[in-house]
């Protein structure tokens, strides 16, 4: 193997781009592992701890873009480092763009814009998103690296002019109808969406559309939002201002537990709106006695409750889970033998996996994970799963000089095949996100690792049972049901929502009732 390195100077490429490039340098023949990403001193430490520079270049700035590839030999890495040129022009070379030099530039030939999107290397970020709130601009502010101080003070500042500063780390939005970082295509409606994970956002915004109703906004505020040090700044003035869109009939809040301080302030906030409301703080035990505000315990029952409030109907729209699902799933069981105890989950979105884990603890008991509901059940090695496990391989540990697993399947694929040749695992349990960024085909990518993991089971005299749920629309550019066939036709269990999916993955584990 030989590590091949390449820096540009002055050659800035936003995150987006970056995540495309390394996927492309990626598929390539005769590489291993790539990443295009721009050199600050944090990224230059990560792209060294993770074996994929062999010293940390001193003139490199984070202006600079850095390329580096861990290849089949030195020349295959040289060759890939050829194609960069062409990875960086235009994909489309029939549309004109116009590039500015600065923010002040940009908002000055475009005078109606009112949201700016911000993509920098971290240090940087807080600045953009200063000239930008003082321009009379709403943030979709993608970069993450920003202290809970520095979220604090822009956030209040943006609030003083009544504007939103969504992140940071946002990683989906939906306004007007247009969708900024990883979000799918979404029909336009009477549901109002504040969301403070980009998956959490992708799943109620995609199931809402595909029980027949639409979005005004998707609003993505960053994790970190509802947190006591930050207050839910960006969710009170998201609350504000769809209060006041005539458009917006019912509000639909998705976050994991946000502090009991900033729930309160939330709960006090949606009732002075007069709009029916439904909130899903995943793993919550809040309740409510109005019969306008309703309490879901799943990203599915969240949708749903929020059509219904849309449609002002007392019947509940059902979500279709396939024709003999449950004699599938029954025969599933039967094809386990005694020693296949194990679920692993391999999810490349981190709020799918957080609801799966709330999903599958009572039905399996405590789970481990990288990111766990339970500290005590962290797992010591991310690489290495114990018991019923489930993995955010979008987490950072599993980031480092990769693109997202969104993007790229590879990482997932080496984890399928690593979880297959073990004995005592049972189900594997996955997630396929589309939208916008997203690969171009997820389930195909996925698709020779599955094939080559029961072909290795049954080698050993095993079979192996995979369940799965596609978040996205028809109207992605992947589309949902060809989506869904690819991995039905290779005998793959799929199911409408993540709740479903791992709720019947968790039964076929533990030989439950289905």
């Amino acid at each position: 193997m030989a590590i091949v390195n390449k820096i540009r100077k002055n050659h800035y490429q936003d995150s987006m781009k970056l995540m495309q490039i390394s996927q492309k340098l990626s598929a390539l023949e005769g590489i291993k592992r790539a990443s295009a990403i721009m050199a600050t001193e944090a990224n230059l430490l990560m792209l060294k701890e993770a074996g994929l520079i062999e010293k940390i270049p001193e003139s490199a700035g984070a202006n600079d873009l850095i390329i580096a590839v861990e290849a089949k030999s030195q020349k295959i890495g040289d060759e890939a480092i050829l194609n960069l040129d062409l990875l960086l022009m235009p994909s489309d070379l029939g549309t004109t763009s116009v590039k500015y030099k600065s923010l002040e530039e940009a908002a000055g030939a475009l005078p109606g814009a009112n949201v700016a999107v911000v993509s920098v290397p971290g240090e940087y970020a807080k600045l953009e998103v200063a000239k930008a709130i003082t321009k009379g601009l709403h943030t979709f502010l993608f970069s993450d690296n920003l202290s809970v101080e520095e979220e604090v003070e822009l956030k209040e500042r943006a609030r003083e002019k009544g504007l939103l500063v969504m992140g940071p780390g946002c990683g989906t939005a939906i306004i007007n109808g247009i969708g900024l970082g990883f979000s799918n295509i979404i029909n336009g409606g009477p549901i109002g969406v504040i969301a403070a994970a980009g998956t959490g956002l992708q799943e109620v915004t995609s199931l809402i559309n595909n029980l027949g109703s639409g979005i005004t906004h998707g609003i993505g505020v960053g994790g970190r939002d509802l947190s006591q040090e930050v207050g839910g700044i960006t969710t009170l003035e998201a609350i504000k201002m769809l209060s006041s869109d005539r458009h917006t009939k019912v509000l639909l809040l998705v976050s994991k537990p946000p502090s009991k301080t900033v729930a309160e302030k939330i709960l006090i906030s949606v009732r002075e709106t007069g709009k029916p409301t439904v909130i899903c703080f995943l793993g919550s035990d809040l309740q409510s006695e109005d019969s306008d505000i309703y309490f879901a315990s799943t990203l599915d029952d969240a949708s749903i409750r929020a059509v219904q409030f849309a449609a002002k109907s007392s019947k509940k729209p059902k979500i279709n889970s396939g024709r003999n699902w449950k004699k599938l799933a029954q025969k599933s069981i039967k094809s386990l033998d005694s020693k296949q105890r194990y679920l692993r989950g391999l999810y490349s979105g981190g709020t799918l996996c957080y609801e799966a884990q709330r999903v599958l603890q009572p039905i399996l008991g405590n789970i481990y994970s990288n990111a766990p509901l339970n500290k005590e059940f962290k797992l010591k090695n991310s690489n290495k799963s114990e018991g019923n496990s489930l993995i955010d391989l979008g987490e950072g540990e599993f980031t480092v000089g990769r693109p997202h697993p969104m993007i790229d399947a590879n990482l997932r694929s080496e984890r399928i095949m690593s979880e297959a040749a073990k004995a005592n695992v049972g189900v594997i349990l996955l997630d396929v996100v589309l939208g916008y960024v997203a690969s171009p085909d997820p389930a195909g990518d996925l698709l020779p690792a599955i094939k080559e993991a029961k072909k290795l089971a049954k080698r050993k005299g095993r079979n192996l049972v995979f369940v799965s749920h596609v978040c996205g629309t028809d109207n992605d550019p992947q589309g949902l049901t060809e989506q869904e066939e690819k991995l039905r036709e290779e005998g793959v269990l799929v199911f409408p929502t993540n709740a479903i999916a791992s709720r019947v993955a968790g039964m076929i584990t533990a030989r439950g009732d289905i």
